[in-house]
């Protein structure tokens, strides 16, 4: 745990300031005597050296109370803000009392200017003692709110009135509150993330390894032994190995792009390239799913400075997952241009579209539209939030529009 400490003072330091404070004062009441009285040399150097003499006991107690920090050791603020009205009064009390003592009042005069001075300081006192109490209040409520922080009621605010260090303290204190709040929140969410990573990636996992393990059984079991039998066997259990590698492959990006591990090597690249070579390796699928596809790039596009393997991954994400969602006699279109200084990469199908409910979470990772959870219907939810934590990382943008029946849009952008 680490202390934090700062000091608000000028570079000038407070003796120094309450020293120049007392000669200030000091040379003022003399400049008032001089100018009201008009006394002769010899007054106004007794005066001079009466006030020096009061000004230094002033200087002497006062930097006393400083060094031996009683302010500190009050065990309440009011009464520290009380001994300081009160050492005050006193000072104020010594100061004019040895004064008129000096200049040889009368017992008379002496007498009622004690009576005065005393009735001002107990004034003075009573009035810095009610004041106080307002100060001490508002810190209280503070440090009330502080604790109920500090027992998980987040939820916490304190009045701010005034435009005093206290207020600015209140403030500070609200915003500390909301964005422990905020934080909080942020872990809930977090946590719940974290529950259904283990919960889905089990079952995604489960699925592929449960195939995978009854047929490598029945084969070394001998159950099946026509050759096309076995052969259909292994081509499943090839398919679902895919499965698995391709869904541990996706996990591992995830916690890169978590961990703000996603080292990009920027290179010179070519968009053109990259979405020739994703249509070309969709192809084949794609002409088994009876689909067309399409793909142009605006020549002053190229070249871009990015991560070539990074970027391709991204657009084959989007590119599987619009070959996933497009019918037979469907098309996908993908389509790069120059706009606005930034390079804008379109992926178009005619698919099925996504409904309004569903598109504000698609980029969710493990989300998908089905109720099932089948890797099968809806592969594994993470392809869209890996693509959308590689565009970010190139400093780019992601989004997706769509209707239900009108097929979908996703399009991401990425510095020129």
């Amino acid at each position: 745990m680490s202390i934090l400490t700062y000091s608000a003072r000028p570079r000038i330091s407070l003796p120094l300031r309450f020293l120049a404070g007392v000669l200030a004062v000091l040379l003022a009441a003399l400049a008032l005597f001089y100018v009201v009285m008009r006394p002769p040399f010899g007054d106004l150097r007794a005066m001079a050296t009466f006030l020096t003499i009061t000004a230094t006991l002033s200087l002497v107690a006062g930097y006393a109370a400083y060094r031996g920090g009683w302010l500190a050791r009050a065990p309440r603020l009011s009464w520290a803000l009380l001994g300081i009205c009160a050492l005050s009064s006193i000072l104020t009390f010594v100061n004019v009392w040895v004064t008129a003592r000096l200049m040889f009042a009368s017992q008379h005069d002496l007498a009622l200017a004690t009576v005065l001075l005393m009735f001002a300081g107990g004034i003075a006192m009573v009035l810095g003692y009610f004041l106080s109490v307002g100060i001490t209040d508002r810190i209280r409520v503070l440090c009330l709110a502080a604790e109920a922080v500090a027992a998980g009621r987040l939820g916490t605010r304190v009045p701010v009135t005034g435009r005093d260090e206290m207020a600015e303290l209140g403030h500070a204190f609200n915003a500390m509150s909301d964005q422990l709040a905020a934080a909080a929140e942020k872990q809930r969410e977090f946590e719940t993330l974290r529950r259904d990573l283990i919960a889905w990636a089990g079952h995604d996992l489960r699925t592929p390894l449960a195939s995978i393990r009854a047929i490598v059984e029945a084969l070394a079991d001998g159950v099946v032994e026509d050759t096309a039998e076995r052969e259909r066997y292994l081509r499943t259990a090839q398919r679902d190995i895919r499965s698995l590698s391709s869904l541990i492959d996706d996990l591992f990006e995830l916690a890169e792009l978590d961990a703000g591990g996603l080292k990009l090597e920027r290179w010179p690249g070519s968009l053109s390239d990259l979405i020739s070579d994703t249509l070309e390796s969709f192809s084949a699928r794609a002409q088994q799913q009876q689909v067309a596809l399409h793909g142009s790039a605006d020549p002053q596009v190229d070249p871009l400075l990015i991560d070539s393997g990074k970027i391709g991954r991204a657009l084959a994400n989007l590119v599987g997952n619009a070959l996933h969602y497009t019918p037979a006699g469907g098309a996908i279109e993908v389509a790069a241009r120059l706009e606005a200084g930034e390079a804008w990469v379109s992926v178009r199908d005619t698919g099925i579209g996504i409904a309004p409910n569903d598109l504000p979470h698609i980029f969710e990772r493990f989300y998908r539209g089905e109720k099932s959870r089948s890797r099968a219907s809806g592969g594994s939810g993470l392809g869209l939030a890996i693509a959308q934590g590689i565009i970010e990382a190139h400093g780019g943008r992601i989004w997706a529009e769509s209707a239900l029946g009108q097929g979908a849009v996703f399009t991401f952008t990425l510095p020129k």
